[in-house]
Formats: structure tokens, C-alpha cells, sequence
């Protein structure tokens, strides 16, 4: 099969063709129709998230946003055939931990995650581990660009703003970086009826913003970001999603909530920071601000975010800027590391 694979860190993947994988007992082999590239693989191809454990061994093949249809399956697989159109989350998990067993598969202890701690998607084919309780089933009305642009992105953008953030209809909700995750929380926001502030520094991100449904922007070179955002919603926006790990990001998302705000971080941090940012502890005690964190959509979620999908109330397919080649991987992977991408861009040819 042909693959794009990952030798070196800050190096080209290599097009390379290999052997196909063979599926374990309890595993599935999916031959992939749609790949994202998501910054967590810029990410791997940095080098980055050696402090939280991700150093991935080399060689690799990226990816871990796919839409596909099963083409073998190990032996003690019971729940899908080949021929089934599926999907799974990044997060593959074991099943049997407190973590698994509580609906927390985000969180298992014994965790592997596809594209990094295995081969992933940049390939005609992907195994997917641990089957029976990692794939989920696509319903008819969701084909395999929609699933890939579900992904890593949109699902974790979906349990950061829906589950983690809590936002209810009328509240007023900031994304600070409008980058896959943060377009995609924009997008679920709006579609739920709350009026979102966009904040990045690349005015053709936020116009996108704006055609997803905030109802006003800021650019993050324009002065005091967090004082901006405080004027335009009244006093402070009730929930505040950073889609990035970056520092200033970060304390401006803070600084940005009304009393008894809530901050979802969902964006880990980069080779600066290494996973460490100051906060203003003062304040958030006195003004009963909630710092949550947030990785990822536990499996028990995908159906409610599947239906909703299915029925039109969101639309991940229309963050899909550009379709891409296998071949072409490169180039959009050193775009990332200035932050040139918009939206979503998949590996639909291969």
C-alpha cells in the first residue's frame, strides 16, 4: 500500500510503499476514503508532547481523523463485517479500566492513540485496535469526508463545548484560536445559540469564523485581546475555549471570563511552554473562575454527535477547505508551522 511516513522528526514523510496491515484477533484492518491532517500531527512532526508522555518511535505513519470501510477482520471481532462503514476516535481504549467502564474512554489508563503510538491513517489502509469497542459505526447519512472532518477536531471541539464548557443557549462564549478545533467550536456554539467571539490573529480565520456563526471577532494584534472581548459581551464571556496551548492565549482566555466564568483548555502546549503556563490565581479565586481541561469525545458521546450531524444541526463538512493527494502531505504539514492552513484539509487520493 502507498503511506506517508514519518523518519525523522522536523524531515519530509517519505511516500514509501509497504505491506498492508494484517488485523490482530480483536482488531480490523479499514481501507481509508478520507484523512485529516490535524495539527496533533504537526505536532509528532515537531517533536512536541515528550513532557505528557507522546514521543512517538519512528518510523510512523501519522493520522488518527478517518472515514473508511472495514476490509478484514481478526477473528474474535463480533460487532462489524467487512464491508462496514466506520470511523474511531483518536483515543483508542482498552474497555476494561475504571476509566473505560465509567464512559470516560477518553481518560484509559491503559490508552493507545492512533498515528502515534501506532500506525494511523496517511495510508490505504489502518488498523484499528481493540475493534468491537474503538469503531464506530457511520450512520447512512454521514459519508467518510464528513467522519474525517469529525475526526480529531470537531469531536473534541464538541465535548469541550458541550460537556466540558456547558454552554447553554444565549451565553456568551470566546474561542480563542479559530485554527480545525476552534472553527469547529464556533460552529457547534453558534448552533446551539450562544453568541460566540472568534479571537486569532489571521483575518481570513475569523471571516470563516464569521461564515460559521460568530457574531463578532477580534484580532489578537489589536490591543488589549481579554478587555476587547469583555466590552463586546457585557462584562465577560461566560465560557471561554483555547484551542491552543499558547501561553498568552491562554491567560487572555482567562482574563476574558465574567465572575464564575469557565475556561476549557483544549489545546496543548508547544516546544515554549512545555506544558507549563502561569495563571493569575488571585483573580480566578475571587471571581470563582473554573479551569477544566479537555481531550478528545468519549465513545458514549458519538452517537448524540452523529445524530445531530446526521440531521443537519451541525456541518463539519463545511470547514473542509481543501482535499488533497497523499503525495501532496508535505506541503500542508509545513504550512501548519506557520500557521498558514484554514479549516480542514484531507487525504482523499492516494
Amino acid at each position: 500500500m502507498k503511506a506517508a511516513r514519518m523518519t525523522a522528526f522536523h524531515e519530509p514523510l517519505e511516500i514509501v510503499d509497504i505491506p498492508e496491515p494484517t488485523p490482530g484477533p480483536k482488531d480490523v484492518v479499514v481501507r481509508i476514503e478520507a484523512e485529516g491532517i490535524c495539527r496533533s500531527d504537526w505536532h509528532a512532526w515537531n517533536g512536541d508532547w515528550e513532557w505528557v508522555g507522546l514521543s512517538p518511535a519512528l518510523p510512523l505513519i501519522p493520522g488518527h481523523e478517518l472515514g473508511g470501510v472495514i476490509e478484514s477482520v481478526g477473528a474474535e471481532v463480533h460487532e462489524y463485517r467487512v464491508g462496514d462503514r466506520v470511523t474511531a476516535p483518536f483515543h483508542e481504549g482498552c474497555g476494561h479500566c475504571p476509566y473505560c467502564r465509567s464512559a470516560r474512554t477518553n481518560l484509559c489508563d491503559n490508552l493507545e492513540f492512533i498515528g502515534f503510538t501506532h500506525d494511523g491513517g496517511y495510508a490505504e489502509y489502518a488498523k484499528i485496535l481493540n475493534a468491537d469497542f474503538n469503531c464506530i459505526r457511520l450512520p447512512d447519512g454521514v459519508g467518510a469526508r464528513t467522519a474525517a472532518a469529525i475526526g480529531c477536531r470537531f469531536m473534541t471541539a464538541y465535548h469541550a463545548v458541550m460537556h466540558r464548557g456547558g454552554i447553554v443557549p444565549g451565553q456568551w462564549m470566546a474561542v480563542h484560536g479559530t485554527g480545525g478545533v476552534g472553527l469547529s467550536a464556533v460552529q457547534i456554539g453558534a448552533a446551539i445559540g450562544a453568541q460566540v467571539i472568534a479571537i486569532d490573529i489571521d483575518n481570513r480565520k475569523l471571516d470563516k469564523a464569521l461564515e460559521e456563526g460568530a457574531v463578532a471577532t477580534v484580532n489578537g494584534t489589536a490591543g488589549d485581546v481579554a478587555e476587547a472581548i469583555r466590552e463586546l459581551s457585557g462584562g465577560g464571556v461566560h465560557v471561554s475555549v483555547a484551542a491552543l496551548g499558547r501561553r498568552e492565549m491562554v491567560l487572555n482566555s482567562v482574563n476574558s471570563l465574567r465572575k464564575g466564568g469557565r475556561h476549557v483548555q483544549v489545546g496543548l502546549t508547544s516546544q515554549e511552554e512545555q506544558g507549563v503556563v502561569g495563571l493569575p490565581i488571585d483573580m480566578m479565586i475571587e471571581a470563582e473562575i473554573e479551569f477544566v481541561g479537555s481531550v478528545g469525545n468519549p465513545h458514549v458521546h458519538y452517537p448524540e454527535l452523529l445524530a445531530l450531524v446526521e440531521r443537519g444541526r451541525f456541518h463539519p463538512a463545511s470547514l473542509i477547505t481543501r482535499e488533497i493527494a497523499l503525495a501532496d502531505v508535505n506541503e500542508v504539514i509545513e504550512a501548519m508551522t506557520s500557521f498558514q492552513t484554514i479549516g480542514f484539509n484531507l487525504i482523499t487520493e492516494f
